[in-house]
C-alpha cells in the first residue's frame, strides 16, 4: 500500500481524455504533416521474427516481422515537464495521420490480431512518433532454377508509399544497414540463410510518378545433403544395377530383360518424384540434366543386350547354314579338334560309322591319329575333373560377347567421367 501511494495515478492529473491532450478533434489529419511543403521523411527499421516458409512450386516466401516506422508530426505534440512519452494501442492509429506503406508484389499479408490487433504508437512530447506493428507477409521471389538442387537463391521483400510521390513521403531505412535485425534463432529446414541486407531505390510509374522503395534482401543457400540421399544416390544405383546385365551369360534373356527393364521403370519414377514437386519451369534444371543422363545409360544397357542377343542370333543363323550346306566335313582330324574342345559325346564320334571310303583317311593314319585321340580325350576328362570349380565361371567368360566385354569398361568409365564435369560445374 505504501508503493501505491508514492505512484500516483499520471491519467487523474490531466483535465480531459487523451485526444483532448494531442489535440486530436482540432486538426485534420486526412492530410500529411507539413502539407504543401517539403517531403515528410519517414524512417524505417525492421526486426524479422522468422522465416516460416520458402515454396518453390508458388515461388513465394513467408515472413513475420516488426515494422516501425518513425516520423515527427507537430500536431501530436504536447506539453511535458518529464519528457516522457506516451504510448497508445491501434484504436487511436484510426483517428491520426500515419504512412500508407504497403508490401510490393505481396501476395498475403496481415496484422496480428491476438489476443488483440499487434499495433503499437508511442508519441513523444515534441511531435515525434513511434508506429510499430506485427505483420505476417507472403511476398513473391522470382527463383532461378537452373543449378537447382545445387543453387542459391536471393529474395526480397520491398516496402513502398501507396499513395505519396517521393516529393510528399521520404521512405529511408532509419540506421543504415543497421535498420535490419534478425532472430539468431531462425532457420529452414532446406536452406541456409547465409547473409540479410538492405537497398532502397526509387520506382517510376508512369501514371503517378517516382515512389521511394526500401529492400529487404537476403539470400538461401540450399541444404544438399537431402537430395544426395533422395535423388542422387538412388539414381545412381540404378545405372550401377544395369552394368550387372553385362557380366550374365548372354543367353539369359529373361534374367537380362527383367533387369533392364526394371532399372528403367525405377529411373523414370525417380525423375517423375522429382518434377512433381518442382514448378513446371521451360528451362533445364541441373537435376534434371543428371537424372536424364543416367536414365540415357540405363536405356543404353537394355540397347546393348538388344545388340547382342541380334548379333547372336545372327551368327548362330550363319552357322546352321553352313552345317547344312557342308554337312559330311566332319572327318577323323576334326573329331579331334572337337575332342579337345569337350562338346561333342561319343554318339557324335560313332556317327562316322556312316561316311564313304573317300571321306575317310587311310588306315595307317587312322591308327596314329585314334591313339592321339584317345590320348587326349583321357586328357581331358581328367582335367575337366580337376578344373570343375574353375570351369563354369570360364564357360560364363567364353559365352560373353564381344559387345559386353567392351561395355564393362565403357560404360562405367564414361559415367564416371561425366559425374567428374558435373560436380566440378555445378559444385
Amino acid at each position: 500500500s505504501h508503493i501505491y501511494k508514492k505512484n500516483h495515478d499520471v491519467t487523474k492529473t490531466w483535465k480531459g481524455k487523451t485526444e483532448q491532450l494531442l489535440r486530436v478533434d482540432d486538426h485534420d489529419f486526412t492530410m500529411r504533416p507539413a502539407f504543401g511543403g517539403p517531403a515528410i521523411p519517414v524512417g524505417v527499421d525492421v526486426q524479422v521474427e522468422s522465416l516460416d516458409s520458402i515454396s518453390e512450386v508458388d515461388m513465394d516466401f513467408t515472413m513475420t516481422l516488426y515494422l516501425r516506422h518513425y516520423w515527427k508530426d507537430e500536431r501530436l505534440s504536447f506539453p511535458s515537464t518529464t519528457n516522457k512519452s506516451m504510448t497508445f494501442d491501434g484504436r487511436l492509429v484510426k483517428k491520426i495521420w500515419v504512412p500508407d506503406v504497403f508490401f510490393v508484389h505481396s501476395k498475403r499479408s496481415f496484422i496480428h490480431d491476438t489476443t488483440t490487433d499487434n499495433i503499437m504508437l508511442r508519441v513523444f512530447p515534441d511531435g515525434h512518433v513511434l508506429y510499430s506493428m506485427r505483420i505476417t507477409v507472403t511476398a513473391m521471389c522470382n527463383m532461378d532454377f537452373s543449378r537447382f538442387p545445387l543453387d542459391t537463391q536471393t529474395c526480397s521483400l520491398e516496402l513502398e508509399s501507396y499513395a505519396y510521390t517521393d516529393e510528399d513521403l521520404m521512405l529511408y531505412w532509419k540506421n543504415g544497414n543497421e535498420s535490419l535485425k534478425t532472430d539468431e534463432k531462425i532457420s529452414l529446414s532446406q536452406f541456409l540463410i547465409q547473409k540479410f541486407h538492405t537497398t532502397s531505390r526509387l520506382a517510376f510509374y508512369s501514371s503517378t510518378g517516382w515512389y521511394n522503395r526500401l529492400y529487404i534482401n537476403f539470400t538461401l543457400r540450399r541444404h544438399i545433403f537431402f537430395f544426395l540421399l533422395q535423388t542422387y544416390f538412388p539414381a545412381t544405383l540404378m545405372v550401377m544395377l544395369s552394368w550387372v546385365s553385362f557380366w550374365i551369360d548372354r543367353r539369359a534373356v529373361p534374367a537380362r530383360v527383367s533387369l533392364g527393364i526394371t532399372t528403367v521403370l525405377t529411373m523414370s519414377t525417380i525423375i517423375t518424384g522429382v518434377n512433381a514437386s518442382m514448378p513446371r519451369v521451360s528451362y533445364i534444371k541441373a537435376v534434371d540434366i543428371y537424372l536424364w543422363v543416367s536414365f540415357v545409360f540405363v536405356f543404353l544397357s537394355v540397347l546393348e543386350y538388344a545388340a547382342v542377343n541380334y548379333l547372336t542370333t545372327v551368327q548362330e543363323r550363319k552357322e546352321r547354314k553352313l552345317r547344312e550346306r557342308f554337312p559330311c566335313t566332319c572327318g577323323i582330324p576334326h573329331s579331334k579338334t572337337m575332342m579337345l574342345d569337350g562338346n561333342y559325346s561319343e554318339s557324335d564320334a560313332n556317327s562316322l560309322a556312316g561316311y564313304t571310303r573317300s571321306q575317310m583317311v587311310p588306315e595307317e593314319e587312322k591308327q596314329e591319329k585314334m591313339v592321339v585321340h584317345l590320348t587326349m580325350s583321357n586328357e581331358s576328362n581328367s582335367s575337366r575333373k580337376r578344373g570343375l570349380k574353375g570351369h563354369v565361371g570360364l564357360r560364363i567368360i567364353q559365352n560373353s560377347h564381344a559387345i559386353d566385354k567392351y561395355s564393362r569398361l565403357i560404360f562405367p568409365g564414361t559415367y564416371i567421367f561425366f559425374n567428374l564435369i558435373y560436380w566440378s560445374v555445378f559444385s
